[in-house]
């Protein structure tokens, strides 16, 4: 699911000192090139017209893993005090997108040829550039207004598509996991425990019913509150 934990972009991050703060700037900055080179595989990936080219999931597979995972930091910055987040609203943001990552795009092939596949890179590449951006100028305390209206308008169409390509890749992952028998643990074993890895995604799908339109309607506050407030201002 798409992750705004953090304070809105109007108010400056809580850090621990000049040390801190230079490395967020560096950390989210960072993170903007990675999302941005990420968008650039994906529209070169479509661009190309070399029908022996390798697939969109081996183009960027190293990119999505690496700068994904990368977000785990957030977890780091929010228990250690040096952004204003809620350390377990936080890890519950970044599991999401982990967990697809991770459990369903390194491990199964099914999603990878799924059509949520490009969705989520797409709205995942554009949603983070934003947010990225967003978060490093306001440490800069130079956000521009248009950068401002992009972060809390693009949700209203990015979050569905976001979601809408997590969950085509969660049901292709099941649907093999439940072929394969992948990481499912079945009695009798030595340890007597039993993990049907299938019912695990099936779960993890079943939650995004009660938290996305909480998200969702979440971002919708943020933006009456903070662009109201600008406009109130201009």
């Amino acid at each position: 699911m798409e992750k705004n934990n953090r304070k809105p972009a109007t108010k400056k991050a809580k850090t621990s000192g000049p040390l801190a703060k230079a490395y967020l700037i560096f950390y989210n900055f960072a993170q903007t090139i990675g999302w941005s080179y990420l968008m650039y595989q994906v529209i070169d990936y479509y661009m190309d017209s070399d029908v022996n080219k390798v697939s969109l999931y081996e183009k960027v597979k190293w990119t999505v893993i690496f700068f994904q995972n990368a977000a785990l930091l957030e977890v780091v910055h929010a228990v250690i005090g040096i952004v204003s987040s809620s350390p377990m609203i936080t890890i519950q943001q970044v599991a999401s997108r982990v967990i697809v990552v991770c459990g369903v795009l390194m491990a199964t092939e099914l999603p990878r040829k799924s059509i949520g596949f490009p969705l989520l890179l797409f709205a995942w590449s554009i949603t983070e550039i934003i947010r990225y951006s967003n978060y490093a100028l306001n440490l800069m305390n130079s956000v521009p207004h248009f950068l401002v209206w992009l972060r809390y308008s693009t949700f209203i169409i990015l979050y569905p598509i976001g979601v809408t390509g997590e969950l085509l890749c969660l049901y292709s992952a099941q649907q093999e996991v439940g072929d394969t028998g992948l990481w499912t643990i079945s009695m009798p074993n030595t340890y007597n425990v039993i993990f049907n890895y299938r019912y695990f995604l099936i779960a993890v799908m079943s939650l995004y019913i009660p938290l996305f339109p909480q998200m969702y309607l979440h971002m919708v506050s943020q933006r009456k509150k903070v662009l109201g407030k600008a406009k109130k201002m201009n």
